[in-house]
């Protein structure tokens, strides 16, 4: 129901924030202020989008909890559509999932509302056993010689003329 009614409410906001501000400013400003907003909007998704993935590698190669990247690069997406979708009240929405303070503050929200159970990464240590496991011992390997054999290639279809088989 509540999709519903965002796709409804969205549209009809727009329209009357595209008529109040065609109204003060005229029609060519206000095109121009939609295509500037999402020219702009673009830049600044690619720069926060590019931030957002160091982020993103830095936790996995730490090996921490990757929700929080994943997350904001989530936000960060949702924000790019949003404001290359033509609009005013659009392009507020996404301006502000742009802004970190808001990204922390709807991450924060999801967060209690969303109960994740177990997350594990990787071998790390255990608190009770400090050294780092290898990710595998010399036991496991197992060496061997080996030759690729390929099946003898067989005609899926009949003669048409076209091939020789």
């Amino acid at each position: 129901m509540w999709l519903f009614l965002a796709f409804l409410a969205v549209p009809l906001i727009e329209i009357a924030l595209f008529i109040q501000v065609g109204g003060w400013i005229g029609l060519w400003p206000t095109l121009a202020i939609v295509v500037l907003t999402a020219i702009l909007g673009t830049l600044l998704v690619k720069s926060q989008g590019a931030l957002a993935m160091g982020q993103l590698r830095s936790s996995f190669s730490r090996l921490d909890d990757p929700t929080e990247p994943l997350a904001h690069g989530a936000m960060i997406l949702v924000a790019g559509a949003l404001l290359l979708t033509p609009g005013f009240f659009t392009d507020a929405l996404g301006f502000g999932l742009l802004a970190p303070p808001v990204r922390r503050a709807v991450f924060g929200s999801l967060k209690k509302r969303i109960h994740v159970q177990k997350f594990e990464m990787g071998d790390r240590p255990r608190q009770d056993d400090q050294r780092p496991q290898a990710p595998f011992q010399s036991d496991d390997v197992i060496e061997a010689e080996y030759q690729e054999v390929h099946p003898p290639k067989k005609p899926t279809h009949g003669n048409s003329g076209w091939t020789k088989h």
